[in-house]
């Protein structure tokens, strides 16, 4: 059996945000979520390109320096 597909997975955990959010509206959704979802991303690339920021910049379609900067903001490198 196949792993859900990421996008069923985004779906199902924001369908239950909204549940427990119940009759409280969100506020800053997308900055939110964006924030949620950029680190472990910069995580798991990193690792599988073995720490090679250019490696990782390639395959997430960034400037080197704007991932140096978006690692510097995740505390995911050291300044």
């Amino acid at each position: 059996m196949n792993p859900p597909a990421l996008p069923d997975c985004v779906r199902a955990n924001l369908e239950a945000y909204f549940a427990d959010l119940g009759d409280t509206e969100p506020a800053n959704l997308h900055d939110m979520l964006m924030c949620a979802v950029e680190k472990p991303l910069l995580e798991v690339v990193m690792a599988r390109a073995r720490g090679n920021q250019s490696r990782a910049a390639q395959w997430l379609g960034l400037n080197r320096n704007t991932l140096r900067k978006k690692l510097l903001e995740h505390g995911l490198l050291d300044a």
